[in-house]
């Protein structure tokens, strides 16, 4: 895929943008300055305030004890700066939907995790002779977890499990390598009389 205008196509598929939480935290900010806004407005037209004038408010301020213990102090810093690294992280860092890009020549091929997962789970359900209904497989940016529940006695080769499920991973041509995990969850009854 060489286009640009392939690449930006995928890439506005597989990450979603930071648009509402910009518009949230826009509309949080043009609230808190309308109510500023209108209680320096009613104190200078000689109106009560609706919840606390600025007189009140700067007097407050100014009302505050000098001497804060070093601790309390740290910790208000503290708490300040991992709201600002969140902040941050969340305006800087991309935000990912569950979905992967296939390479497949030069055309832009994005599938769901849920079409993948669910493909993995038949092929693996096909393969190994374990009913589908036994056979769980998530998705996620960097792995496939493939979880079986088979019946008591029914013997499992994780290896083999692990090989078909990287084959199926394969045969997609996915942008990304995933790292695939499978486990075995035997029934509680099996657990007990072992």
């Amino acid at each position: 895929m060489s286009s640009p205008v392939l690449r930006r196509v995928v890439r506005r598929e597989t990450h979603s943008p930071r648009t509402v939480a910009m518009i949230v935290a826009v509309v949080l900010v043009i609230l808190a300055l309308v109510y500023v806004g209108t209680e320096i407005v009613l104190n200078l037209a000689g109106q009560p305030a609706l919840l606390l004038g600025p007189a009140a408010a700067f007097g407050w301020v100014v009302g505050l004890p000098t001497e804060v213990p070093v601790g309390v102090s740290v910790a208000i810093g503290a708490v300040i700066a991992v709201l600002g690294v969140i902040l941050v992280a969340l305006a800087v860092a991309p935000g990912r939907l569950s979905k992967h890009q296939l390479v497949v020549g030069e055309s832009a091929v994005v599938a769901d995790n849920g079409v993948i997962a669910s493909a993995i789970a038949q092929r693996v359900s096909d393969e190994s002779g374990l009913p589908r209904d036994q056979v769980r497989v998530g998705v996620g940016h960097r792995s496939v977890d493939v979880t079986l529940t088979p019946a008591v006695g029914v013997p499992v080769d994780e290896t083999q499990v692990r090989a078909l499920a990287d084959a199926e991973l394969e045969s997609y041509r996915l942008a990304s390598k995933l790292r695939t995990a499978v486990r075995v969850e035997r029934p509680r009854e099996q657990e007990e009389s072992a």
